[in-house]
C-alpha cells in the first residue's frame, strides 16, 4: 500500500541502504506497519494522527540504540528498558504530553498483530513482574542475501520524518483559522463553511471533539435555567459546558460537563454498542449524552443502538436500562444545525476563538 509519505520512507531507506533499500522494505513487516501507520501524513490536521502505537516503537528502539545494541551484540542480555523511564520519554515527544500506557501493554503487539498474523515475531517485549521492556530484536535485523542489516536508524528517521509532517500540517491549520478569524465580518460564509467542513467522518476525533465542545458551548450559552434551595433563593444562570480534559483521555467517560444541570457529554466515533454501555457503566448509569461522529440520522443510531444491544445482551429489562441512560444523541447533522443557530446568535467569533484554543491545547502547540 504505497501513500503519499511512503516516498519518504523509501528514501529514508534509501539514503541508509542504497540499491539494497528495496528488499529490505519489501522484507520487513516493521517498515510495512509504520508505512500504514503514517498513511495520515500528508492528508493535513484534519485527519487522524497514529502516535500511541507509534510512540511505543520509538521509545524502545531509542533505547536500544542509546545503548549501542545496533552496534554491538548482547540485546539478549539486557536488563531492558524501565516502563516509567519509556513513559516520560513518549509524553515529552510532540502531540504524546497525554498518551496513556496501552500502546506500551498490549495495543501496539495486538494491532500488528492483526496486520501481519502471520509474522513469527512479536513486536514489544514485556516482563510484568519486574516491569521491563524490550523491543523485538528479530524485527530489527533485515537479512538480504548473506548481510543482516539492522534498521533501527532508518526506524527513528522514519518517525521523526512524520513527526514533523504532522506539526508542519497543524501549525497550517492553525494558521488558516487565525487567518479566517481576521475576516469573519466580511466573508462569514467562507468562515462558516471551514468549520461545517470540520463536522465530517473523516476527521480527526480530536478536531471533531474541539468543534463539538465549541459549537454547543455557544449554542447553550444564552439559555437560562432557574435554581435555588427554596423560593425566596431562586437564581437565574445560563447554560455553561465546561471540557473536562484532553480529548481520547481515559476519565471515565465524561467529555464535557454541563452547568448548573449535571450533565454529562461523551463523544465518540464508534457505533459499538458496548463502548456505549461501557461509557455508561463507568458512571454508574448516570444520564449522558453522546454526540456522535456519523450522518446516520439520530433515529437510526437510536435503533442501531438498540438493535446491538439485543443482540449483546438478550434481556429487554437490561437492555431496558442502558437505553434509559441515554439522555440526548447529537449527530453530525445535529450539530451543523445548532452551529447555524450559535452563527445567527452572533457567536461566529467566539466559536473561532475557542477552537483555536482547544486544538493548542490538545496539541501541546504553546509547548512546541
Amino acid at each position: 500500500m504505497d501513500h503519499e509519505f511512503t516516498k519518504v520512507i523509501r528514501k529514508i531507506l534509501q539514503n541508509n541502504f542504497g540499491c539494497f533499500s528495496e528488499e529490505i522494505f519489501d522484507k520487513s513487516d516493521l517498515l510495512k506497519y509504520l508505512n500504514i501507520k503514517t498513511k495520515s501524513a500528508h492528508r493535513g490536521s484534519k485527519y487522524r494522527g497514529s502516535f500511541a502505537n507509534i510512540y511505543a516503537i520509538y521509545v524502545l528502539v531509542e533505547d536500544y540504540i542509546k545503548n549501542n545494541f545496533h552496534i554491538e551484540k548482547g540485546y539478549e542480555d539486557y536488563e531492558g528498558a524501565r516502563f516509567s523511564c519509556l513513559f516520560k520519554r513518549q509524553r515529552e515527544l510532540p502531540f504524546g504530553s497525554k498518551l496513556q500506557n496501552h500502546a506500551l501493554n498490549h495495543r501496539m503487539n495486538q494491532e500488528f498483530r492483526q496486520h501481519f498474523p502471520t509474522c513469527d515475531f512479536v513486536p514489544i517485549i514485556r516482563d510484568a513482574g519486574s516491569n521491563r521492556y524490550w523491543f523485538n530484536e528479530n524485527l530489527l535485523k533485515i537479512k538480504v542475501n548473506d548481510t543482516i542489516y539492522n534498521i533501527s536508524h532508518p526506524i527513528i528517521q522514519i518517525i521523526d520524518s512524520y513527526i514533523e509532517t504532522k506539526k508542519g500540517a497543524f501549525n497550517q491549520f492553525i494558521d488558516t483559522i487565525e487567518n479566517l478569524k481576521n475576516i469573519a465580518d466580511q466573508d462569514s460564509e467562507k468562515v462558516y463553511k471551514f468549520i461545517t467542513d470540520l463536522l465530517a467522518p473523516n476527521i480527526d476525533a480530536r478536531i471533531f471533539e474541539i468543534v463539538s465542545f465549541a459549537i454547543l458551548k455557544y449554542f447553550y450559552h444564552d439559555q437560562v435555567v432557574y435554581f435555588g434551595f427554596d423560593l425566596d433563593s431562586i437564581e437565574e444562570h445560563n447554560l455553561r459546558l465546561y471540557k473536562t480534559g484532553r480529548t481520547n483521555a481515559n476519565d471515565g467517560g465524561i467529555d464535557f460537563v454541563m452547568k448548573p444541570l449535571g450533565r454529562f457529554f461523551q463523544v465518540t466515533e464508534s457505533t459499538d454498542v458496548k463502548k456505549y454501555f461501557l461509557d455508561i457503566d463507568k458512571i454508574q448509569r448516570f444520564p449522558v449524552t453522546f454526540i456522535i461522529k456519523s450522518e446516520l440520522t439520530i433515529k437510526e443510531l437510536i435503533e442501531k443502538i438498540k438493535e446491538d444491544a439485543m443482540k449483546q445482551y438478550a434481556v429487554k429489562a437490561i437492555v431496558k436500562k442502558y437505553i434509559d441512560a441515554i439522555e440526548e444523541v447529537f449527530n453530525i447533522r445535529k450539530l451543523k444545525k445548532h452551529f447555524k443557530y450559535a452563527v445567527k446568535q452572533g457567536y461566529l467569533k467566539q466559536i473561532i476563538n475557542e477552537i483555536i484554543l482547544q486544538s493548542k491545547l490538545e496539541f501541546n502547540y504553546y509547548e512546541e
